[in-house]
């Protein structure tokens, strides 16, 4: 125990978990953030609430470990907003915010708003701090439930606008690490064997048998297993966004991403399946396209660390709790070898090919405006060994998921959860947390203007890291809806979804760092490549067609 200010304590209590950065819009916790200083951390100032949440977020998915983020009283809601993308994306981001003192609460006072129902939607643990004798249980609770289970944020909310009235000097604290909890998973929960027999039985009884992964297999480190299940059972595979590059897309038993963001052919293959086995994968109306692949009598078994998603939205024939790791790697303990599979993977070869001959064409398009699958084939090719890939909702994300191979195993994709506009601030974040890793964001140029501000900071940082922009000068997924919308209207409806064009790379240049115009297919793999070895942020506008559609998904 040692006498120290509130403020040593948070920020020493916030650095034994490993945690190297803070994220933040001022005003907020300064003395936090000075003491955090002292003992090498790094104060991240944001432009907004929002992006602070989003680097907060892509900073703890790339290090499989906790994050923080601060937001005054007045942005706090903004803060909370900005987490539901952590929340959707299992994301362990802990956050301060500050409110009103006692007795100036419900007398509206300035910038007075009740943050407590906003961070019950975007957390899993949410309380009001009021002493100083709470600081130390409170704190430490909100990183263990943050990384514990199934991960998602966490909050405290603490007296004073700023949040600095329980920061000065006053208890006898003590720092306790907690090593267990600065990392993903902090504990391995081993499965039933039983749960596990009925699981291998199912392969065996099945004729045309399935995997879908999901995030919980990157959340636990489970890619090699799954690897040797499917290798092993001679089983093909599809998976969420949250799992792309688990399994090399370019593996033979990879048939890509399945639900409403997905290859129609990966939506085709599990729709065929006799028996499908989710690993790590809630059943969500994204995986399964609004519940309806699989189709209805479908043998479906679970593999999930949380015990309330086993049997959610369909009827399970097995249940497994547990951690995806171990769970694997008790299955391929206990199945049996499968040499052959000649109908079933006959017939999804055959499924994958038609997909092939009608949409492949598009990755080697020499069109102008460049095809969206082409920009995505280039930068495929382009990829370090190391990279981490950070990708946009949206079209963005489907053109990515179907056409952005990832295939080494230092490569890591990370996706958007929620709202567009993720894609940018959360390459800061993630670039952060990767050190000397390359990171590469793709977004839109709808997207990229959300939170285009945050080059700023980039900048100012000298944070090197690359901006390929699809910029098709619109939100043109929302045109189809708008053009049916306006037709009886004088006007096209172009207002409500066109953009002016706008040189992103001029701006760019502009604000200090490297931009790259780019209008010829031919040219822009040679621009990607060079643009990883600068030294400092890379915007390339990449100039899109703005027809360009993805396919809708099959089903």
């Amino acid at each position: 125990m040692a006498t120290m200010t509130g403020a040593k304590f948070v920020a020493e209590t916030i650095k034994s978990y490993g945690v190297d950065h803070i994220f933040f819009v001022p005003a907020v916790l300064y003395q936090v953030l000075s003491e955090f200083e002292k003992i090498g951390g790094t104060p991240v100032m944001a432009h907004s609430e929002k992006s602070a949440a989003y680097m907060a977020d892509a900073y703890a998915r790339v290090r499989n470990a906790p994050a923080v983020a601060f937001g005054q009283s007045v942005g706090a809601l903004n803060l909370a907003a900005g987490l539901q993308d952590a929340f959707l994306a299992l994301s362990p981001v802990v956050t301060l915010t500050g409110r009103r003192q006692p007795g100036w609460r419900q007398r509206h006072s300035y910038q007075e708003v009740d943050h407590r129902a906003a961070y019950d939607a975007v957390t899993k643990f949410n309380t009001e701090v009021e002493t100083q004798d709470e600081l130390p249980m409170l704190l430490r609770q909100a990183f263990r439930e943050a990384v514990s289970g199934a991960p998602a944020p966490t909050h405290l909310d603490l007296p004073g606008i700023s949040g600095v009235d329980l920061m000065g000097p006053g208890e006898e604290f003590e720092i306790i690490p907690e090593p267990r909890f600065n990392s993903i998973p902090p504990f391995r929960a081993h499965p039933d064997p039983a749960d596990i027999a009925d699981v291998a039985k199912l392969f065996s009884e099945a004729e045309r048998p399935a995997i879908v992964a999901g995030g919980g297999v990157t959340l636990s480190g489970a890619a090699t297993e799954l690897r040797q299940v499917i290798e092993k059972l001679n089983v093909p595979m599809a998976y969420a966004l949250n799992a792309k590059g688990q399994v090399p897309d370019t593996h033979p038993l990879n048939i890509g991403l399945v639900g409403s963001y997905s290859r129609s052919s990966a939506n085709k293959f599990i729709r065929e399946a006799d028996f499908v086995l989710y690993v790590g994968s809630r059943t969500g109306s994204q995986v399964t396209h609004d519940w309806k692949i699989p189709g209805h009598g479908v043998k479906i078994a679970q593999i999930d660390i949380e015990g309330e998603e086993l049997g959610r939205n369909y009827p399970n024939a097995a249940s497994v709790l547990g951690d995806a790791r171990e769970s694997l790697k008790m299955l391929i303990d206990v199945v049996a070898p499968v040499a052959k599979r000649t109908a079933w993977l006959g017939r999804v070869a055959e499924i994958e090919a038609e997909w092939a001959s009608k949409y492949q064409q598009f990755t080697t398009s020499d069109a102008v405006p460049m095809r969206p699958e082409r920009v995505c084939k280039e930068i495929s090719d382009a990829l370090p060994d190391d990279v981490i890939v950070v990708v946009d909702t949206g079209h963005n994300a489907m053109w990515a998921g179907m056409y952005l191979d990832i295939n080494k195993p230092g490569q890591r994709f990370l996706r958007c959860a929620g709202s567009l506009g993720w894609a940018f601030p959360a390459a800061i974040g993630a670039k952060y947390g990767a050190g000397d890793r390359s990171v590469v964001c793709f977004t839109g140029d709808g997207g990229l203007w959300y939170h285009f501000t945050e080059l700023e900071t980039a900048v100012n940082r000298g944070l090197p890291f690359v901006t390929v922009v699809n910029d098709n000068r619109s939100f043109n997924q929302t045109q189809g809806g708008a053009k049916q919308a306006f037709a009886d209207n004088e006007g096209d409806g172009s207002n409500v979804w066109r953009f002016t064009d706008v040189d992103f790379a001029a701006i760019a240049q502009e604000m200090g760092a490297i931009g790259m115009r780019v209008t010829d297919p031919s040219e822009l793999g040679a621009v990607i490549t060079e643009a990883f070895k600068a030294d400092r942020p890379v915007i390339i506008d990449a100039k899109t067609d703005p027809d360009a559609m993805a396919p809708k998904p099959w089903g």
